[in-house]
């Protein structure tokens, strides 16, 4: 059960809607998010929702009977639309492509790749400053000062940035230069994480874990919002299976499913999906039509000599090719 309060309920109010719950013994858990108040709670007999429904305070009540239920379809039937500002927003109206290297590797790079978004009209990089490696002697980020010109080059061009945080002690040192925190596959059940991004005022995109459920993935992001933060994004990115011809098995049930299941826009990461270059630009378009909210996808000048995952990162033609093809399927899919 879902009870939203209106957010400056008095205190008499509160009171007595304590009071009813009390009296049927159910425990409530209090949570207040960037823009509304709600109290959540698990019914175990009937209940008859209108005892809470009609008292003063109380702005809507919902049974939810999923075991995720704020980030639940069942309670807010219109979606969630994310505004970054600047006139930047993922929703159900838009199909938001965000694109950019696997790492952030120099100044010089930025602004090679922020100028290829410019052109193509494209508002979000992506770039991982923190990289979670298989081996611990692969390249690993470029750390807070990389994001710190990543964050100058394009904030000079009006380009928002996504990029992952690892750890709960990184979040405070990234708030100023980020726009959209990512939570990566290895990190999706991170709880500790999870909690701490709930307390910020900032969009969080959670990707699929490698071997999670799409009720895993929602869990996860139950506990972002139920912790305070509402800007959510869910990230379809492939999982691993038995299969061995290609990086992971992309998901495109899961995406209508996630649709149907949350009211949180859904992003696919194509790249991480499939992992071979010649076969991302079909798998976005595969998206797209799926029903995704947006794509995020690797790019780089040369993704021969790319510090990480160049067999899966598009070459500036190819993206623009991209670009162009979504534009026109957007047109007839739409």
């Amino acid at each position: 059960m879902i009870i939203q309060l209106d957010r400056n309920i008095s205190l008499q109010h509160m009171e007595a809607i304590e009071e009813v719950l009390e009296q049927f013994k159910i425990k409530a858990v209090d949570i207040k998010t960037q823009s509304q108040f709600y109290k959540v709670a698990v019914l175990k007999n009937e209940f008859d929702l209108r005892r809470l429904g009609r008292l003063p305070g109380v702005k809507d009540i919902h049974r939810v009977t999923d075991a995720y239920k704020l980030v639940s379809r069942k309670w807010k039937v219109n979606p969630t639309s994310i505004d970054l500002g600047d006139g930047v927003q993922i929703n159900e109206n838009n199909f938001t492509l965000m694109a950019g290297p696997c790492s952030i590797e120099s100044e010089e790079q930025i602004e090679a790749v922020v100028e290829q978004l410019v052109k193509n009209n494209i508002k979000i990089m992506r770039g991982g400053v923190y990289k979670p490696r298989s081996s611990p002697y692969a390249f690993r980020g470029l750390g807070i000062e990389g994001l710190k010109s990543f964050h100058r080059i394009c904030r000079a061009n009006g380009i928002k940035i996504i990029t992952e945080v690892m750890q709960v002690s990184q979040i405070e040192e990234m708030m100023e230069y980020v726009d959209i925190f990512q939570v990566g596959a290895r990190n999706t059940q991170n709880f500790n994480l999870l909690d701490a991004l709930g307390a910020v005022d900032k969009p969080v995109m959670i990707k699929r874990g490698i071997s999670g459920s799409i009720d895993e993935l929602l869990q996860s992001a139950e506990y972002v919002f139920s912790a305070g933060n509402e800007k959510l994004l869910l990230c379809e990115r492939g999982i691993r299976t038995f299969e061995g011809a290609y990086r992971n098995t992309f998901d495109i049930n899961a995406i209508p499913i996630l649709k149907e299941k949350s009211h949180l826009p859904v992003i696919a990461d194509p790249s991480h999906g499939i992992g071979i270059r010649k076969h991302v630009e079909r798998i976005t378009l595969a998206a797209l039509v799926a029903g995704a909210d947006g794509a995020i996808v690797e790019m780089h000048h040369e993704p021969e000599k790319a510090f990480s995952d160049g067999q899966q990162t598009l070459d500036f033609d190819e993206f623009s090719t991209l670009v162009a093809k979504i534009k026109k399927l957007r047109e007839v899919a739409v």
